[in-house]
């Protein structure tokens, strides 16, 4: 019998949202990034653009904004049809992408910085 690997869903990043989708907003990922579900992004102060957390930047994508809700690939143009978790939400942390080579005190500093958006994290939910 063959083996069937289901990917990622909605269901295992988001454990709680608001109610009338108020913790979900329209997003605009920046272009050369193909993006899958439940990774932790930042937002260009220049445009406003999300693109995957870069703890090293200065251009605001340093900064926790949202967690994608939707798998994007955006590598050839910037995509407008994102859906990021961007308040009042709970996420579950083992669900969450993050950059590679993430130091545990970045990933720590942007736990808290979603925090401080009201969207908490946690090992279980």
């Amino acid at each position: 019998m063959p083996v069937i690997t289901q990917g990622r869903n909605l269901g295992d990043v988001l454990k709680y949202e608001a109610p009338n989708l108020y913790s979900r907003e329209s997003a605009t990922v920046a272009a050369g990034q193909n993006l899958t579900i439940g990774t932790v992004l930042g937002r260009a102060t220049a445009d406003g653009k999300l693109s995957a957390l870069d703890p090293a930047a200065t251009d605001g994508t340093e900064t926790a904004a949202a967690v994608l809700a939707t798998d994007t690939d955006a590598t050839l143009i910037d995509r407008d049809d994102a859906i990021a978790i961007v308040r009042h939400a709970i996420v579950a942390r083992g669900a969450l992408t993050w950059p590679a080579g993430i130091t545990a005190p970045q990933k720590a500093a942007a736990e808290a910085q979603l925090v401080a958006l009201g969207i908490l994290v946690r090992d279980a939910a």
